[in-house]
């Protein structure tokens, strides 16, 4: 009886193994890779004695996207399917590229047909990992147009080269993200954040938050009072009052970003936009979506929506699109001054007009003096 007991479970368990994927059944977990490549003087000789540097810094790479969202190594360099430690090099010495289009198939899709893509025809290969990296990939909500800009475009290119015709040119590149103009079939929006005067920097959003008494959940529980899901301008004037009452004075710094969808890498040669009426008129859509970009640790950013009204206030700083933002402050300081100059003009008319019979009398006056 014994003995049927122990066939029977053994055929349980042969069934059960051979309906599960191997894979899954051996997983190669993290752990066991970092034996290896924590080592910082890991590499191997390449070619014309140039050497690849394997290690792999895992105090920055468990902060990467990928390890928090749970994808493992093997996940990536997926012809990885076992460990033999009898061996020196427990893996095939020789792996295939990764492939990211596996799990990322929209972006892949949108850049097959872009310059970077195509460069390969001319034998120049461009990778995801050029622009992305290869093991420390982060979120990149919360960066600004300046970090953005560091971490992809140029590392290769050098925008002075090619925007001569661009006025302002260097004030487009502190402020408009470069897919902006190079990819103008995505979608973009302004980004808000708060720059603190007096330390002379970006205040963090867990800063900032802590000063209102909030927090990501409760923020416009404090400042939308008419629930509206949008924070209004007096809204954004009480939020400063706020700051205020806590010693912080700021302004708001705006910039002209993109949305982190698949198309941002169908990038073409002479696609870009370049009619300078698509930003600076005062109907652009490029200014419908306005947020205040509150930045979490991790590189992620809460997103609140602000009214485009806001644009044109005395609080955000450094964001003024000619024709196409108005700053009611300084038209309201305008007028007076052209006011204030046709009144002077006027007033100096009117002046000589009503002393002309004084004039005219000290006039003959002086003449019977002369005789």
């Amino acid at each position: 009886m014994k003995s049927k007991i122990c066939l029977a479970v053994g055929v349980f368990i042969a069934l059960i193994s051979s309906f599960l994927d191997p894979a899954v059944a051996f997983a190669i977990d993290n752990d066991e890779c970092m034996e290896c490549h924590s080592d910082d003087t890991l590499a191997r000789n390449e070619s014309e004695g140039m050497k690849e540097d394997l290690f792999l810094d895992y105090n920055k790479f468990k902060y990467s996207v990928h390890n928090v969202n749970g994808i493992t190594c093997v996940d990536c360099h997926a012809d990885i399917e076992e460990l033999n430690w009898d061996n020196e090099v427990p893996h095939p010495t020789s792996l295939a590229m990764v492939n990211c289009d596996g799990c990322h198939e929209e972006e892949g899709e949108a850049y097959l047909n872009s310059v970077h893509k195509k460069a390969g025809g001319k034998g120049i290969t461009i990778p995801c990992y050029a622009c992305h990296g290869y093991h420390f990939v982060t979120h990149l909500e919360a960066d600004s147009v300046f970090e953005r800009e560091n971490k992809f475009c140029l590392k290769c290119h050098n925008p002075d080269n090619f925007h001569e015709w661009l006025p302002q040119k260097d004030t487009h590149f502190a402020f408009v993200e470069c897919a902006v103009c190079h990819a103008p079939e995505s979608p973009r929006y302004i980004s808000l954040r708060f720059f603190d005067l007096v330390s002379k920097q970006f205040l963090k959003a867990k800063d900032l938050l802590a000063a209102l008494d909030a927090d990501y959940d409760t923020f416009m529980d404090k400042l939308d009072q008419d629930k509206d899901g949008v924070i209004s301008l007096p809204e954004l004037e009480d939020m400063i009052f706020l700051l205020r009452q806590k010693d912080i004075r700021g302004t708001f710094h705006g910039e002209l970003v993109m949305e982190l969808v698949p198309t941002v890498h169908h990038i073409n040669r002479g696609g870009a936009n370049r009619e300078c009426e698509q930003c600076h008129n005062p109907q652009s859509p490029f200014f419908e979506e306005v947020y205040i970009t509150l930045n979490k640790d991790d590189g992620t950013g809460q997103r609140q929506k602000v009214e485009r009204r806001v644009l044109e206030s005395y609080y955000v700083n450094h964001f003024y699109a000619i024709g196409g933002t108005r700053v009611r402050y300084l038209d309201k300081i305008g007028l007076v001054l052209i006011a204030g100059g046709i009144s002077v003009v006027i007033g100096h008319l009117l002046v000589r007009v009503a002393t002309i019979p004084a004039r005219r009398k000290r006039k003959e006056k002086k003449d019977e003096f002369s005789i």
